[in-house]
C-alpha cells in the first residue's frame, strides 16, 4: 500500500505542474505581444525623461589634482598624536614590570671616600714641598689675610689703611724666599683672574702702566696669568699664550740648581703649564694677585718643613 500511494501521489504532483509550464512554441507566440506593450516607469525615470538635452558639449573630463605633500604632510600630523599614545601605553606597562621586579628600593647610605690616586711626578715633587705663609707687611689694603696668613681673601671694602711695605696693586707676596736649592708648593685658587709667581726683592709696590698687577712685567719677576679664557705666561714685559685652562690646584716647583720655574695644573691631572729658563742671581719670593672676590690658599703639607732662611735674608723695599 506504501509503493501505490507515492505513486499516485507523483502523478498528482506532475500533472499540477504541467498548468504552468509554457512550452516552446507558446512562448513565441507571446513575444510580439510583449514587445508592442509598454511597462509603466517609475516617477523619477519619467522626470529624467523629461530634463533638456545639454546645448553645449562639456568636453573631455579632467583628472582631479593630487597634491602628495600636502595629503602626506596631513597623514603625518593625524598618526603623529596616535604614535605618541601607543608609545606612551606601550612603555607604561614595562616600566612598572621593572619597578616590580627591581624589589623593594634599599636606602643607601653615604658613600666611603675614596682616596685620589697621587702620579709619580707629584710624589717626586712632594720631596722639596715647602710650606708658606704671606706675608702680611705686603698685602694690598682689600686683601685680608687668615687661616694663620695661609689664606688670603679679596674683599670690596679696604681692611685697613695701607701700609708702608704694602703693595699698592691687589698683591701679596710671601714671608719666604729662596736662593738656592729646589722648592715646591701648592696653591689652590677658588676662580680664575690670579696670578701666580716668583719675584726678586727690589719689585715695586707701586702701580706701572695700565697693567692691573705687575707680576713679569719687567726684568725682576715671572708670572703665570689665569684668566676666564685664556692663559699667559709673563716675565720681562713680554707674554706667551698658552693653551688650554687649568684647575683650581696649582702647583709651582722653583729649581735654582738648573734655573728653572715651572708650572703644573693638579685637577683633574699632574701636567705642566709652562716653564720659565734663567740664570737666578737673587733671592726669590713666591708673589700673588688676585681679583675682587677670589680666594687664594697656600696648601700645606703635614710633612714638609720650612726652608733654611739664608744667612743675608732679602729684605722687601718700602
Amino acid at each position: 500500500m506504501i509503493r501505490v500511494s507515492r505513486i499516485s501521489w507523483h502523478r498528482r504532483m506532475t500533472a499540477s505542474s504541467s498548468r504552468y509550464q509554457i512550452s516552446g512554441p507558446r512562448a513565441r507566440a507571446l513575444l510580439p505581444r510583449l514587445a508592442h506593450r509598454s511597462l509603466p516607469l517609475s516617477p523619477g525615470v519619467q522626470e529624467l525623461q523629461q530634463l533638456p538635452e545639454p546645448t553645449e558639449s562639456l568636453g573631455p573630463l579632467t583628472s582631479p589634482q593630487w597634491n602628495e605633500e600636502q595629503q602626506l604632510s596631513n597623514v603625518n600630523q593625524l598618526l603623529s598624536p596616535l604614535c605618541e599614545l601607543l608609545l606612551e601605553e606601550k612603555s607604561l606597562p614595562k616600566v612598572a614590570a621593572k619597578a616590580a621586579d627591581a624589589g623593594p628600593l634599599e636606602t643607601l647610605g653615604p658613600l666611603a671616600p675614596v682616596p685620589s690616586a697621587v702620579c709619580p711626578l707629584r710624589k717626586k715633587l712632594w720631596q722639596n714641598y715647602r710650606n708658606l705663609t704671606f706675608d702680611p707687611e705686603t698685602a694690598n689694603q682689600y686683601l685680608h689675610l687668615s687661616h694663620k696668613d695661609q689664606r688670603v681673601t679679596h674683599h670690596f671694602q679696604a681692611q685697613g689703611p695701607a701700609k708702608s711695605g704694602s703693595f699698592e696693586l691687589w698683591q701679596v707676596q710671601c714671608t719666604q724666599s729662596f736662593q738656592t736649592g729646589q722648592h715646591y708648593w701648592e696653591v689652590r685658587v677658588s676662580d680664575h683672574s690670579v696670578t701666580l709667581g716668583v719675584t726678586y726683592p727690589k719689585l715695586s709696590r707701586q702701580k706701572l702702566g695700565t697693567h692691573t698687577d705687575n707680576i713679569g712685567r719687567g726684568p725682576c719677576s715671572w708670572g703665570l696669568c689665569i684668566q676666564e679664557d685664556s692663559m699667559q705666561a709673563w716675565h720681562n714685559g713680554k707674554s706667551q699664550r698658552l693653551r688650554g685652562l687649568p684647575g683650581q690646584l696649582l702647583g709651582v716647583d722653583l729649581n735654582l740648581t738648573s734655573g728653572c720655574l715651572t708650572f703644573y695644573s693638579l685637577e683633574p691631572r699632574t701636567q705642566p703649564l709652562h716653564t720659565f729658563y734663567a740664570v737666578f742671581s737673587q733671592p726669590l719670593f713666591p708673589v700673588f694677585w688676585l681679583l675682587e672676590g677670589r680666594t687664594l690658599t697656600l696648601c700645606h703639607q703635614p710633612e714638609a718643613t720650612l726652608p733654611a732662611r739664608p744667612q743675608e735674608e732679602a729684605t722687601a723695599p718700602s
